[in-house]
């Protein structure tokens, strides 16, 4: 089974190596106005975005931690009060039309099922390693201990 996953692997890499000469790095994109980067990304092709994503993907793992700490307290200023636009969101969700809201759902469960069956073909240490990971991303280095109601977080022991 191992070997099978490295030879798909393999195969999917061999395929996206023409379109890689696209990709362009993270911090050109960063460089980009909003408008300007979803044009960018609208107008690629999806095995595009998809190799593009995997560049950015090493190149994150590359980077040290400082550094893409950094990287993603810049990317959070650019949101709207440090989130998510939510409001831009919707909008975009509400000016579709019902087969293309219905499209994204069909899409929405496609990813949702390819989760779940990598979740479910998942080792318990690998699983062990995800959850770790997620968990790292989510507290960011943060604890994982929850404070009492009341307790100041700017006071340590």
């Amino acid at each position: 089974m191992h070997t099978f996953r490295l030879i798909i692997l393999a195969s999917g890499l061999a395929l996206t190596l023409p379109v890689t000469a696209y990709a362009q790095s993270i911090s050109d994109i960063q460089a980009l106005s909003p408008e300007d980067r979803r044009a960018y990304m609208e107008s690629m092709s999806p095995d595009e975005r998809t190799a593009m994503r995997e560049k950015w993907r090493v190149e994150l793992d590359a980077m040290p931690e400082d550094e893409r700490r950094a990287m993603r307290e810049r990317m959070a200023a650019n949101r709207p009060e440090g989130q998510r636009d939510r409001a831009a969101m919707r909008e975009r969700w509400e000016s579709m039309s019902e087969e293309e809201r219905a499209a994204a759902r069909v899409k929405r469960e496609e990813i949702r099922a390819q989760r779940r069956e990598q979740w479910e073909s998942m080792s318990e240490e690998e699983r062990a390693a995800a959850r770790e990971k997620m968990r790292g991303r989510k507290h960011d280095g943060k604890s994982d201990r929850r404070r009492p109601k009341g307790e100041d977080p700017e006071i340590t022991e």
